[in-house]
């Protein structure tokens, strides 16, 4: 399967026998949900992962994925308020003396002091609409339902179309980060991307760790993120379509549109990019997706997505594997129609070398009915951008970094193989490859890519492509 699959790890999903059936089944990439722990709670957890990844004999990536600045309310007195529409509530850090409203507490000062009369607010992933109508004592703000429901203490607070500027790393990220790099993580993910600098200062803790080929993924959970996504782009090594947040930031009838945009920027970049939140939450509690469903997964894997992510499905859901099964085999199937509409794109004049190469070992391999493309690449972007190019063949990647290897895991139609360095020749240790695996067969023809450096010389990158015959 060429589309990699992504999945959460929970109460369902935490046991020696249900992981080791997930990776059976596909996945190898495992997330961490920091929004509900810290690094001490996931010792075990790692340890486990990495004796199943030897067991398994392939790299096996372990996602930390940071809460952030989530925006919450806190804890409502009485438990809940039902409200319906046109009530009236409040919002604010302390109740006034002797108020008849409702009042949902909230001490998010930089949030308050941009709140205005006639802003939306939107509570409970989109379940519960205000509108604020104006200050009140004590620093609150009077607010009006649109809608009817239940307000829970803790539940996260959005302001659709208004930019509200927080740091994507808070304090307990920070440390979360520091700690997950000592746990052994093999990327991260940073919640609530709004700027370029999110992720600078992401990669400033990465480096001063001592860690290299750690990739930071942008999760786009906000508007002013997507306005900014070349940009962020440009920092980042993957995106994640967040699309629960972004859900509620954006107008539902954008969010199409505006996935598939982001994933042809994404596609164009050379950057790996996961679509993420329910993809097949009824899967939670059934043990097949809805028809919707199905489809949601294809067209993402369509629209060019390299990751698809599971997320309550294995995490808390009565069938993870069969989840991860079913997504495997939709898959699957969108990669079959990807082949039969879709030709090898000529990359755009204003690309370089390094593409074209890229698209020449494709063409080659194209034209050739080669079994496969091997790319020997000490940093993994030789590999990243033949993927980019969607060729039919299978890319094997390969690399003596063990840090490159798990985060090649992110890149469609990526395998990932440790190569020894017991001899020097780059192109040498591609063909020696191709000799001893199993995955050719004798007379199977193998482009490979690799870099051959003059005599005496360190290699500077790939530049050469070649046709080999086993």
């Amino acid at each position: 399967m060429r589309t990699k699959i992504i999945a959460t790890i929970g109460p369902a999903s935490r046991s020696r026998e249900v992981l080791s059936r997930l990776i059976t089944a596909g996945v190898r990439i495992f997330r961490l949900n920091f929004s509900h722990g810290s690094a001490s709670m996931f010792v075990d957890l790692v340890r486990l992962l990495r004796e199943l990844e030897a067991e398994c004999g392939s790299p096996v990536t372990i996602l930390q994925d940071l809460s952030g600045p989530k925006i919450r309310i806190g804890e409502i007195p009485d438990g809940a308020i039902s409200v319906g529409k046109g009530d009236r509530v409040l919002l604010g850090p302390k109740a006034p003396a002797g108020a008849v409203l409702p009042f949902i507490p909230f001490t998010n000062q930089p949030v308050l002091n941009g709140l205005e009369a006639g802003d939306r607010l939107v509570l409970s992933d989109g379940g519960l609409q205000f509108r604020v109508l104006g200050t009140a004592p004590e620093g609150c703000f009077e607010l009006e339902a649109d809608n009817s429901g239940i307000i829970t203490s803790r539940k996260g607070l959005a302001l659709p179309g208004k930019s509200v500027r927080l740091p994507a790393l808070t304090e307990k990220d920070r440390k979360d980060l520091a700690d997950g790099l000592e746990l052994g993580v093999d990327a991260v993910a940073l919640s609530f991307v709004q700027t370029p600098e999110d992720i600078r200062d992401a990669k400033e803790i990465i480096a001063a760790s001592g860690r290299k080929h750690i990739p930071v993924i942008a999760k786009l959970e906000r508007q002013n993120a997507v306005d900014r996504l070349d940009d962020i782009l440009a920092e980042a090594d993957v995106i994640m379509v967040a699309r629960g947040d972004l859900g509620v930031e954006c107008p539902l009838p954008a969010l199409p549109a505006m996935q598939k945009r982001i994933i042809r920027a994404c596609n164009r970049a050379a950057k790996p990019v996961i679509v993420a939140t329910q993809m097949l939450l009824s899967m939670v509690n059934s043990p097949s997706p809805t028809r919707a469903e199905t489809t949601d997964v294809a067209n993402a894997v369509l629209d060019g997505a390299d990751c698809v992510m599971l997320s309550e499905e294995t995490a808390m859901g009565n069938f993870p594997v069969e989840t991860v099964e079913f997504m495997k085999e939709i898959a699957a199937k969108a990669e079959e129609l990807h082949f039969e509409t879709q030709r090898l794109a000529e990359p755009a004049d204003e690309k370089g070398t390094a593409d074209f190469l890229a698209y020449a070992a494709c063409l080659l391999a194209e034209k050739t009915g080669a079994r496969g493309i091997v790319s020997h690449s000490m940093t993994g972007a030789s590999a990243r951008l033949i993927s980019s190019r969607r060729p039919r063949q299978m890319v094997w990647a390969l690399t003596p970094d063990q840090a490159v290897l798990r985060a090649l895991n992110f890149s469609w139609g990526i395998v990932p193989q440790d190569i020894p360095v017991d001899i020097p020749g780059h192109v040498a240790r591609a063909e020696r490859f191709v000799d001893t695996a199993p995955d050719f067969e004798k007379g199977d023809n193998v482009v490979i890519t690799a870099g051959q450096p003059k005599a005496g010389r360190k290699p500077r990158g790939t530049n050469m492509v070649k046709i080999y015959r086993k």
